[in-house]
Parts: C-alpha cells; sequence; structure tokens
C-alpha cells in the first residue's frame, strides 16, 4: 500500500535562541547598559555557562544583583527580532525541510511577542508557539507534552527536536520520546558542560548540515531475513 512521502508525518521541531536567532545583541545590549566593555561581558557570559547551567549567575559574577531592577530598559533598547539576528541558514534551512516533505514548528523559551515578530521576519512555520503563551517553559515535560498537543499529537518519535542546549532541549525532548538533535553554537552549544546523552539522534555544526543529515535521525530499519 502506498504510504505517501517518507517525511509527510515527520515533524522538525526548532529552537529559537542559538538555533534561529544569533543572541549576540543581547549580550551586547546588556554590556552597554552595565557600562562594560563588550568583550568582558561575554567573556563573563563564557565562564558562566561553563560551570552552571543558570547564565543568570552572570550577574553574580559581575557584582551586579541589581539587573533584574534593569530589565524594562534591556527590553526597551533591545526591542523586537531584527533581520540581522537571525542566523544567515535560518530561513533558507526552514525552506529546505518544508520542500523536502516535513512539517515544522518553532517552540522555544521566549516571550509572547516573538512569534509575531519572526513571522513578521518571514519565518514560517505550521506550528510556533512561544513559552509565554504555552504557559510552561523548557526543560519542564510539560513543555514538550504541550508542544506535541499543538502539533496534532503526533508519535513522539516522528519528532525531531533541535535546539543548541543540552539541558534545555536534548535531555528532556529524548525524555519526552523525541528525536533529540543537537546543534552545536553559540555558547552553550560550544562551552556548554556534558556531552550528549545516549540516544541522541544527531549533532550538528548548523542548521545547513541538519538539511543535508536530517535523514540520519530516523535510522532505516534492518531488513527482514527471509525463512
Amino acid at each position: 500500500m502506498n504510504q505517501g512521502p517518507p517525511n509527510a508525518n515527520r515533524w522538525i521541531c526548532l529552537d529559537v535562541g542559538e538555533t534561529l536567532i544569533d543572541e549576540t545583541r543581547v549580550w551586547t545590549e546588556w554590556a552597554r547598559l552595565l557600562d562594560l566593555p563588550a568583550f568582558t561581558f561575554i567573556a563573563a557570559i563564557g565562564a558562566t555557562i561553563a560551570r552552571t547551567p543558570d547564565h543568570q549567575d552572570v550577574f553574580q559574577l559581575l557584582n551586579r544583583p541589581d539587573w533584574r531592577e534593569l530589565m524594562p530598559t534591556f527590553r526597551k533598547r533591545y526591542g523586537a527580532f531584527r533581520n540581522e539576528d537571525l542566523y544567515p541558514d535560518a530561513r533558507q534551512s526552514l525552506d529546505d525541510l518544508r520542500a523536502a516533505g516535513f512539517r515544522v514548528a518553532i517552540l522555544a523559551n521566549q516571550p509572547a511577542e516573538r512569534t509575531a515578530e519572526l513571522r513578521a521576519l518571514g519565518v514560517d512555520a505550521d506550528v510556533m508557539a512561544m513559552s509565554a503563551e504555552m504557559g510552561v517553559s523548557k526543560p519542564d515535560p510539560a513543555f514538550f507534552s504541550q508542544g506535541l498537543r499543538l502539533m496534532g499529537d503526533p508519535d513522539p518519535a516522528r519528532v525531531a527536536y533541535v535546539g543548541d542546549r543540552l539541558d534545555n532541549d536534548v535531555r528532556p525532548s529524548l525524555a519526552a520520546g523525541m528525536r533529540a538533535v543537537w546543534l552545536r553554537r553559540g555558547p552553550w552549544g560550544v562551552i556548554g558542560p556534558g556531552a550528549p546523552p545516549p540516544g541522541t539522534a544527531l549533532v550538528v555544526d548548523s542548521l545547513a548540515e541538519l538539511v543535508r543529515r536530517i535523514g540520519e535521525a530516523w535510522p532505516a530499519p534492518a531488513p527482514v531475513s527471509g525463512g
């Protein structure tokens, strides 16, 4: 019986920060707000990420416990996502994945307004929702179960979740039964502690590489020997 295109019932679900969006502008804006050289602040972020999963500890390292009071000013200065924030391979890779027959979802820990901002930049997906809209954040298992509901409750094994963080993306999506794909870019992908857990479906260094190798996330079944 004809089962249709091999990817028709498969989903590629992507994170946003350091997956679709380069967050360099986040950190340079914080450096300006704290009146620090960008290099100093970014180095402090790297040191923090290398030793703890909570990157907000960078403000303790810099002796700025008042940082939460500065959040409204930061949000105003940073504003919305811009074209230059998108990784160069983001739009084309999404187009290529859809052309290959995959359905695409974008689910991430972000403010609610990022959904409209991404769509305004021409980033399209069959399903798109941010944690602030969903009412739950990664790595909570409920984030992934709710994400599956938004996708129409596919078999989790038919969903590849792509993200840069082992703690927020790879391990919890794997625990949810998805095909976990680790994207090694951005500080968490390069200097974050640990190694991908057993069962990680794929490790790539760009979305362009993801497009080329995504078939490896679903290994072909072993042939059945004749009797």
